[in-house]
């Protein structure tokens, strides 16, 4: 049975109950305002918020968050059979994993959509060599672009991607020889959340687990196998107690499994998801990992299944929170020049995006699944000195330990 085939609840949408260790401020309606002053211009009152015949920002007035968001007490709810299942090879719990958490991560932000539903795509590779469902929400009221992917396929590594692979781990140097050609098999689901309000930040998500095979010979088992994942946040404007409530959650899922996890992949995030050209992040981070095979596959396992799923406590929430504060055509301009930025990381340095781009039959569709439904790139925007865009940006240029 997937997620949406069950009832499931979690903790009050308004506010972050969900996580006790991280205060609550009642920030909702008009008090949104203390980011700025509203600009009151005459473009302002000709500017649609991108859907068709609306004014900009007047979806803000008829959103209301649910009672509840689905799925966001993962760790009181009976484990699925696949969590458990020995019997079954990791490759196959992998991707019933991955499924059944697209399923959960849709009917979550779903919950908060009134005017949408995510349409669901299957496809097939043309060479037979695997299958995805991609979900992708457009011109939402909330989302305005929202994209829920699962990629479930097998190949053989190209020189290219084993130079890659070789080059960013010495221990998969070490382990894939010189002129032998190797097979892949890769199960993953990679999420991008682009909301329509400017306060309301994008988030990023992927867990995945690729085994590597010498050339026609998978019944001798992986040479090396790793899972790889993280989730980030990126918003346009900065709210100190969401990116609090967001790294705090993800650093609880870390500490059940390893405390060490998360200052280490809290770091790599930081490091990875940097705009090198810009000198800063591309967002306030949250965790990163890949190339893992430090424990037991079946601990590694159990810690992707619920880093996975506190993603949607992590984040949804503040959506929720988010989505309904008045804005103007100041804040809506700032969050189209950070979406700007958003791109730029991806078509220069994401590793996921190459490796998608460089696999033959490859369904580009959906690798660029990423990018924002709009963006915008202005000549020498530089924010005013005090402003809150200029706070962002101060943000996205340091370090910051978010969570306690």
């Amino acid at each position: 049975m997937t997620a949406s085939q069950k009832s499931s609840a979690g903790s009050a949408a308004s506010g972050y109950s969900l996580v006790s260790c991280i205060g609550a401020a009642a920030v909702t309606g008009a008090a949104g305002l203390y980011m700025g002053t509203r600009v009151n211009r005459d473009d302002d009152k000709q500017a649609t918020n991108g859907l068709p015949g609306s004014k900009l920002g007047s979806e803000v007035g008829i959103l209301k968050a649910p009672a509840v968001i689905p799925y966001t007490d993962y760790e009181n709810e009976p484990k699925p059979a696949y969590y458990s299942d020995t019997s079954r090879p990791m490759h196959e719990r992998m991707e019933d994993f991955v499924l059944d958490l697209q399923d959960r991560l849709v009917t979550a932000l779903e919950s908060l959509e009134p005017s949408k539903k995510f349409f669901r795509d299957r496809w097939e590779r043309e060479d037979g060599k695997g299958y995805g469902i991609s979900c992708v929400m457009q011109d939402g009221q909330v989302f305005e672009k929202a994209g829920v992917n699962v990629s479930v396929i097998e190949g053989t590594l190209t020189a290219g991607q084993l130079k890659s692979m070789r080059d960013r781990n010495p221990q998969t140097a070490k382990k894939l020889e010189a002129g032998v050609e190797y097979d892949f098999r890769v199960a993953g689901v990679s999420v991008v959340v682009h909301p329509r309000n400017p306060y309301a930040p994008t988030a990023h998500k992927n867990y995945r687990r690729f085994e590597v095979y010498k050339k026609n010979d998978k019944k001798a088992g992986p040479v090396m196998a790793w899972f790889g994942g993280g989730a980030d946040l990126t918003p346009a404007y900065l709210f100190e107690d969401d990116v609090q409530y967001f790294h705090q959650t993800l650093k609880h899922a870390c500490d059940t499994h390893d405390p060490a996890y998360y200052p280490r992949f809290k770091a790599w995030c930081d490091e990875y998801f940097t705009n090198v050209h810009r000198g800063e992040t591309r967002g306030l981070g949250g965790i990163f990992f890949d190339d893992l095979e430090d424990k037991a596959p079946e601990e590694l396992f159990h810690f992707a299944y619920d880093s996975g799923n506190s993603f949607i406590r992590a984040y949804v929430p503040i959506v929720a929170r988010r989505m309904a504060m008045p804005y103007s055509l100041r804040e809506r301009n700032w969050q189209l020049i950070r979406r700007g930025h958003y791109a730029e990381f991806n078509l220069v340095y994401d590793r996921g995006t190459k490796f998608g781009l460089m696999t033959p039959g490859a369904r580009i569709e959906s690798i660029l699944m990423s990018l924002p439904l709009t963006a915008r790139w202005e000549y020498m925007n530089k924010p005013e000195p005090g402003s809150p865009e200029k706070k962002l940006l101060d943000a996205v240029r340091t370090t910051t330990e978010w969570a306690k």
